[in-house]
């Protein structure tokens, strides 16, 4: 099923994610920062960002770059506060001419969709020749040190059938995927925050972590999908 999609009822809740994983993150360098280092070497002059959220991928660009992106996204919350361009829409509708930009780039957002491959589709429309879709997605395995207490719910898109959606539209695929513990958890309020921001009930989520013994090491899993045109 899609995950909900909660931007403009409830920003904090993806406002609490961003703050885990910065306050939180083991590893060097964030996956915003990696992808700014793809597109870079990609030499990219028009990139558009499906789902950009409040912009994450725009700051992690130098500040050179940033002119060459377009931030889409279906939430009017996520956009207030981001500089021009952006625009609101879906990602499954995409109001982008035929090989209109060069790379496009999608962070933990099909998996907010019904049909995701419609999105993928829209995305291999607007792409010019040569152009390179960036697909990033958690694994359904994910978090496995949290199992006891919470499992990343049945989604649309993930780690495991993303490939295989993508493949589907485009001919060139490959699959870089990361499976490390890259998140410490230091005391039970940040293991809470950390459930809540995965759409676990505040209630719910102080009892399962009180439930679970700290500091927590959390094994991130997902998959970075890079298709081109």
């Amino acid at each position: 099923m899609p995950t909900p999609f909660d931007y403009d009822r409830d920003p904090a809740r993806f406002r609490l994610a961003a703050e885990v994983t910065r306050r939180h993150l083991t590893g060097s360098g964030s996956l915003h920062a990696h992808l700014a280092e793809l597109l870079v070497d990609l030499g990219a002059r028009r990139v558009l960002d499906i789902g950009c959220g409040e912009g994450a991928l725009r700051a992690a660009l130098p500040a050179s770059w940033r002119s060459r992106l377009v931030g889409l996204d279906a939430s009017a919350a996520m956009l207030a506060g981001q500089p021009p361009p952006v625009v609101q829409a879906d990602a499954a509708a995409l109001p982008i001419v035929d090989g209109g930009v060069d790379a496009a780039v999608a962070v933990d957002v099909l998996d907010h969709l019904a049909d995701p491959s419609v999105a993928v589709g829209e995305a291999h429309r607007v792409l010019a020749d040569g152009g390179s879709f960036l697909v990033a997605t958690a694994s359904r395995h994910d978090s496995p040190e949290l199992a006891a207490v919470w499992r990343p719910p049945p989604a649309t898109f993930d780690a495991e059938v993303g490939p295989e959606l993508v493949a589907a539209v485009f001919s060139s695929v490959r699959v870089e995927r990361w499976d490390a513990p890259l998140l410490r958890l230091p005391d039970p309020a940040a293991v809470r925050a950390y459930l809540v921001a995965r759409f676990v009930p505040a209630e719910a989520a102080t009892a399962a972590a009180g439930r679970v013994a700290t500091p927590l090491v959390v094994t991130k899993r997902g998959a970075l999908i890079h298709a081109r045109r």
